[in-house]
């Protein structure tokens, strides 16, 4: 049964924060559960969500919210082993520019230790990213 892979030893990593203003729009809130706060990414061509799981994980699905708005279109899963810098291509996937929650089934159950979220493009014209919520449903290994 799948299971968020998000839990207190999960490093994270953002491409980039508005204003360098964590306290408020920081990659911490994609995970709080609070629905007021959010991640918001500066502006910029693409962006990224960057997690480091305290072990090897089996991955099933992604769950994105984005603030309408400011969404990215056009997703791609990376991923690569604990050693390893150079990621490879897990999946694509295409969110709507809309505010609920959209899961995306990621086929193959693909293996990762590090995950990466590539936002490659924004619905905003500054290509600014805004997320609620981020979740990673699979397994631990």
């Amino acid at each position: 049964m799948a299971t968020s892979l998000i839990c207190a030893g999960t490093v994270s990593r953002v491409s980039s924060v508005l204003n360098r203003d964590s306290k408020q729009f920081g990659k911490k809130h994609l995970f709080d559960g609070h629905e007021e706060t959010c991640w918001n990414s500066d502006q910029g061509a693409i962006q990224w969500v960057l997690l480091e799981f305290p072990q090897m994980v089996k991955i099933s699905e992604v769950r994105l919210q984005f603030q309408g708005g400011f969404a990215s279109t056009d997703c791609r899963l990376e991923g690569c082993g604990k050693n390893e810098d150079v990621f490879t291509t897990l999946a694509t996937f295409y969110p709507e520019d809309k505010n609920s929650l959209q899961s995306f089934p990621i086929h193959g159950d693909p293996l990762a230790h590090k995950l990466k979220i590539v936002f490659e493009n924004s619905t905003d014209f500054f290509g600014r990213i805004i997320v609620y919520k981020l979740d990673v449903l699979g397994e631990k290994l």
